[in-house]
């Protein structure tokens, strides 16, 4: 196979030595220049971090997925300096790579709970233009305990610590998720807001300036996100080239770096096939990009949330801050199938999620559900059949 080279767009812009890798697989050269610079985000915190930690970044390298690792590692950096800001036996370290081993391993579960308990919960941030009040709701706290909890077993299991101090960690209980509290688009509400995508009904007079150039894509990502339910990083990695017409199927790269391939339908086709036909601007350096802002570059996620939110806070009929993120037209497409008869496995295998109790959550969605159940189980109806066949047999 020939080898791709990639040019990282992040080092271009910054005057920074350009980074040049060759691409040996089959993986987009987009989604591998976005794995790099997570890569290089991880190894920039690393740097930051203490040392006697090194083997425990190894275990995160081949332990976990890179986001997850960055997020760990993240997490991981804003604890140690919250050790250096607040703690008392680390006052004197002026920098994190400064902290020691010794007093590391000294920390007990009493000083995580008083991290996570009250530090967590609502502290400051200090910048030059403004104070910011930070709050923390009890998914995040979640996150950073699951975060220590993995260091400091990682340390008990390789005995540098005596004992495992994650067991006197304060719980963190996550509220159960409830499938009335799932926030999607009816059905008639998606068809409004792809009426609005189609006519530029009910924009603003300077939404309509970019609508003009932009409606044929922005209806293409409206559909691929109701139909298939992807994610938004997925559905951003889209190229041309990740299209197979005469196969009937498109690839996507999931979360962990899955690769699966997706079946195209009629919609989809014709969608995807008017945007680039009639609308696709060039794109900057020959980019394979399928989603193009109007500079001819690879839409932002950012851009592409807020092209979302637009359009569903037109179909809820709503103020545009108030629209919906992509992942709430994720939980859309999963209640809308479910609603046309799909089997929840089904659904669970489109989606990919790794449970199907998560799945299971929009089932209860399904419009009358239980009035169907209840209308289609008519006792008086089968007593009275039974009855009728019994006195035809006499």
């Amino acid at each position: 196979m020939a080898r791709k080279k990639i040019v990282s767009d992040t080092a271009a812009k910054n005057k920074k030595p350009i980074q040049k890798l060759y691409n040996k697989s089959d993986v987009p050269d987009n989604i591998l220049i976005k794995r790099n610079e997570t890569l290089n985000q991880c190894m920039a915190i690393e740097k930051r971090l203490p040392y006697f930690l090194t083997d425990y970044f190894l275990y995160l390298k081949n332990a976990i997925a890179i986001n997850s690792r960055l997020a760990y590692l993240s997490d991981l950096q804003f604890f140690c300096q919250y050790l250096i800001e607040h703690h008392p036996k680390f006052e004197h370290y002026e920098e994190m790579a400064q902290i020691e081993a010794d007093a590391f391993y000294q920390l007990t579960a009493k000083d995580i709970n008083i991290f996570l308990g009250d530090y967590c919960t609502r502290y400051i941030v200090e910048t030059e233009n403004a104070d910011y009040i930070i709050e923390n709701n009890t998914r995040a706290l979640a996150r950073k305990r699951s975060s220590l909890s993995v260091l400091f077993k990682f340390l008990y299991r390789n005995e540098l610590l005596t004992t495992n101090i994650t067991e006197g960690f304060n719980p963190i209980k996550m509220p159960k998720p409830q499938p009335d509290a799932i926030k999607r688009l009816e059905i008639e509400e998606v068809a409004m807001m792809l009426k609005a995508v189609e006519t530029g009904e009910k924009l603003t007079d300077k939404e309509k300036q970019y609508w003009e150039k932009t409606k044929r894509r922005d209806k293409a990502i409206l559909i691929l996100f109701t139909t298939y339910g992807l994610r938004v990083s997925e559905l951003q990695q889209l190229n041309i080239s990740s299209f197979n017409y005469a196969r009937g199927e498109f690839r996507i790269f999931r979360k962990r770096g899955k690769e699966t391939t997706m079946p195209l339908n009629q919609s989809a086709i014709k969608v995807i096939d008017e945007y680039i036909h009639l609308e696709r601007s060039a794109p900057q350096n020959n980019d394979d990009a399928l989603f193009l802002s109007l500079q001819g570059k690879r839409m932002t996620v950012r851009a592409i949330r807020d092209l979302v939110k637009k359009y569903t806070s037109i179909a809820m009929q709503v103020p545009r801050d108030k629209g919906y993120s992509p992942h709430k037209l994720r939980a859309t497409a999963a209640s809308s199938l479910i609603q046309y008869g799909f089997s929840i496995y089904d659904v669970q295998n489109l989606l990919d999620h790794e449970n199907v109790t998560t799945t299971q959550l929009y089932s209860a969605h399904r419009r009358n559900a239980k009035r169907d159940v209840i209308n289609q189980y008519e006792l008086l109806d089968e007593f009275n059949d039974e009855n009728n066949s019994e006195e035809d047999d006499r």
